[in-house]
C-alpha cells in the first residue's frame, strides 16, 4: 500500500531508523560486559504489532532475522497479558532463540489497550551458567550442557524486575553482576525506544503509525523484488565446508541451491548438507534463515530499507535433522561459526549470479577465544574474545583488514581493556604476513593475538575454522591463507576445551581472505606496495604474482615480464 504522503512517509522511515539507533546507542552507554559495550556483540530492532520487523539498528545483522520466530514465540505465550512496562526475554533456541546467550528482550509499546509495536533488544551475555564458563562452547553434545534455557518469561513487569526470576538467573550465572547489569541496560534502551515511539504516535496518530508501518514493510518487499527481477533465472549451486565438528575428524559440508525465480523471489535450498552433529555447532531454522536473509540482502541495492519485507521475498528451506535444522536437544551454542558459513555459501552462490557484487571469502567469521577462572582473592572472571578479521578480495578493491565480518558488525576488544580487567596479558596483536589470497584483488590479511595467562589456571574454549578449507577466491583468485592455533608453541585444533595453566601463551591467527580474480593480473606497483607495507613478503611477490623486485623495493620491469611470460602471460 503506497503511502498517500511520500514527503510524511520518507520523514517516519528516517524518524525509525534514529529511533532504532538511539536505542543501539543507549545499551551502548549502559552495558556492563565487555563483550557488549566494547565489542559490541548486540541487536536492536522496533516490530509493528503484528511482529514484523519494520526498523533495524546498525548492530549485529545476523541476529535480526532471527526476530521472527523470537516475536512469534512471544506473541503466542504472552498476547493480551502485557501491560505498559512490561518487558519479556528469552533465549531458548528451540522457542525462536539462536543460543543460550544471546537473550532477547521484547517490550511492548501501546496505544491505549492495543500493541502498537514491539521493541527488541538482544545481547550477548558473558555467561548464562553451563558446563564451560562463557557458556559457548564448541564441544557440548546436548542443549542441558550449555546453560540456562529461558523460554519466554516476564522479566519487567511496570518496570520492576521480577524478584524471582532475577535470583534464579543470579544464581545460575558465574559473573551475575554483568549479567543483570547488561539486563537492565536492555530494558533502559527498550524503555528509550518505547518513549520515541509514542512521541512519533502523538505527533502522526497511531493509525498513521501503523499505515506508514505497513507502508514500509510493503516498499521494501517492492523495491527487493524489482532488484531480483533484473537477476538471471535459473539455479546456482555451491557447497562450502567447516572443518570438523570438532568431535570428530569428518568435515561438515553446507550445499545451497539459489532458485531466481521470474516472480522476483528466490528460493533457497539447503538440502544436501550435513545432518546435525554431536557437537554445539548446530544452527536452529532461525538462524539459518537470519544469515540467509542477510546474504541475499547484501547483494541488492543500498537503499532498500532494511526490514522484513526483504525477507517476503525469499522463502528458505533446510531439512529437519540436518546441521542447519537441528532436532532438540542438540548442542548449538557455537552456531555462529555455521552461520558464518551459511553466509560464505550463499556468497558462493550468488557469485555466480551477480558476480560484479561479491566478494571472494572472508577470514570465515570471527575466532572465539574464552578463558574463565578466578582471581587470587577467588572472584570469578570471564573473558570472551571475539577476533574479526578481514574479508575477501571484492570485484573491483583488496580486501579490507582487522574489520568485522560482513555477518557481524563487531570490534575488536582493545587490548587495554582485556589486561586491565583480566589476568592476562596480550604479546602480539598484528597482521600475518602473506595470509591474504593472491588475486588481482588481494585477499585482506588475517589478524594474529597472543595471550599470556597471569592467573593460576583458566579453563581454555577455543572455537576457530579454516584449518583446512581456507576461505575460496573468486574469478581465478586463489584461496586465502589457512588459521593455526598454538599453545606454548604446540599446535591445536580449532576447537578444543582444556586447562590453561599460568604462564602458558595461547596464539591464534586468523585466515586470510581469499582472492578476487587472476594473480598475474595484479598491478605490479600494488604488490611492490604491499611488500614495502609488509604484508607481502617479496618472496611470495615473484612465486605467487610473478613480480620482480629490485634491491631498492622498485618493480624491476623487465624481470616482471619474464616471470610473467614464464607463468603463462598475464590473465
Amino acid at each position: 500500500m503506497p503511502p498517500q504522503d511520500p514527503i510524511t512517509f520518507a520523514v517516519v522511515k528516517n524518524a525509525m531508523d534514529a529511533i532504532v539507533d538511539e536505542v543501539a546507542y543507549t545499551v551502548l552507554r549502559t552495558a556492563r560486559s565487555e563483550i557488549v559495550k566494547d565489542v559490541m556483540d548486540y541487536s536492536a530492532a522496533i516490530c509493528d504489532a503484528k511482529g514484523e520487523m519494520v526498523a533495524q539498528a546498525k548492530t549485529i545483522a545476523q541476529h535480526l532475522g532471527a526476530i521472527p520466530e523470537a516475536m512469534a514465540a512471544v506473541q503466542a505465550r504472552w498476547a493480551g497479558r502485557l501491560a505498559p512496562g512490561d518487558a519479556v526475554i528469552m533465549n531458548d533456541p528451540y522457542s525462536g532463540g539462536m543460543h543460550l546467550p544471546d537473550i532477547f528482550m521484547i517490550l511492548p509499546v501501546f496505544d491505549g489497550d492495543a500493541v502498537l509495536a514491539w521493541v527488541v533488544v538482544i545481547c550477548h551475555h558473558t555467561d548464562v551458567g553451563g558446563r564451560v564458563p562463557g557458556s559457548n562452547a564448541a564441544d557440548s553434545t546436548e542443549i542441558y550442557q550449555e546453560g540456562l534455557r529461558i523460554p519466554p518469561l516476564r522479566l519487567f513487569q511496570a518496570g520492576r524486575m521480577d524478584e524471582a526470576l532475577e535470583a534464579l538467573i543470579g544464581l545460575n550465572v558465574r559473573v551475575p553482576d554483568r549479567v543483570l547489569g547488561d539486563l537492565r541496560a536492555q530494558y533502559a534502551a527498550c524503555q528509550v525506544g518505547a518513549w520515541e515511539i509514542g512521541r512519533l504516535a502523538a505527533r502522526y496518530g497511531a493509525a498513521g503509525l501503523r499505515g506508514h508501518f505497513a507502508a514500509l514493510l510493503d516498499y521494501a518487499e517492492r523495491m527487493t523484488r524489482a532488484e531480483i527481477a533484473t537477476w538471471p533465472q535459473g539455479t546456482w549451486h555451491f557447497t562450502d565446508h567447516i572443518d570438523s565438528d570438532g568431535l570428530s575428524d569428518d568435515p561438515v559440508p553446507l550445499s545451497v541451491a539459489v532458485m531466481v525465480r521470474g516472480d522476483g523471489t528466490l528460493l533457497v535450498d539447503w538440502a544436501g548438507s550435513s545432518p546435525q552433529v554431536r557437537a554445539a555447532i548446530n544452527s536452529t531454522l532461525s538462524f539459518t534463515k537470519s544469515n540467509t536473509f542477510l546474504s541475499v540482502r547484501c547483494a541488492l541495492r543500498g537503499d532498500i530499507p532494511n526490514n522484513a519485507g526483504v525477507f517476503r521475498c525469499v522463502e528458505v528451506v533446510a531439512p529437519e535433522g540436518s546441521v542447519l535444522n537441528p532436532r532438540s536437544p542438540a548442542s548449538v551454542a557455537a552456531r555462529a561459526l555455521t552461520g558464518y558459513r551459511v553466509m560464505d555459501t550463499m556468497f558462493g552462490a550468488l557469485a555466480q549470479i551477480v558476480p560484479q557484487i561479491v566478494p571472494a571469502a572472508g577470514e570465515g567469521g570471527n575466532t572465539v577465544v574464552c578463558l574463565g577462572g578466578r582471581h587470587s582473592d577467588n572472584t570469578p572472571f570471564i573473558i570472551v574474545d571475539m577476533i574479526s578479521g578481514c574479508w575477501g578480495g571484492r570485484p573491483d578493491q583488496d580486501g579490507i583488514e582487522a574489520i568485522t565480518n560482513p555477518s557481524q558488525n563487531l570490534s575488536n576488544t582493545p587490548v587495554e581493556v582485556l589486561e586491565r580487567q583480566h589476568p592476562v596479558r596480550i604479546e602480539e596483536y598484528a597482521l600475518v604476513p602473506d595470509s591474504g589470497g593472491p588475486g588481482r584483488f588481494r585477499g585482506g590479511l588475517g589478524l594474529a593475538r597472543s595471550y599470556r595467562l597471569l592467573a593460576e589456571e583458566a579453563v581454555l574454549q577455543l572455537r576457530a575454522d579454516r584449518l583446512r578449507f581456507p576461505p575460496y577466491g573468486l574469478d581465478g583468485g586463489l584461496p586465502g591463507g589457512a588459521s593455526g592455533n598454538w599453545l606454548d608453541g604446540q599446535a591445536l585444533p580449532g576447537k578444543v576445551t582444556m586447562t590453561m595453566r599460568r604462564g602458558q601463551v595461547l596464539r591464534h591467527h586468523q585466515a586470510g581472505g581469499g582472492g578476487h580474480g587472476g594473480p598475474l593480473a595484479r598491478d605490479p606497483a600494488a604488490v611492490a606496495r604491499d611488500v614495502w607495507n609488509g604484508k607481502v613478503s617479496a618472496a611470495a611477490a615473484r612465486a605467487r604474482y610473478g613480480v620482480a623486485l629490485a634491491a631498492d623495493g622498485r618493480v624491476d620491469a623487465a624481470a616482471t615480464a619474464a616471470l610473467r611470460a614464464a607463468a603463462g602471460g598475464r590473465e
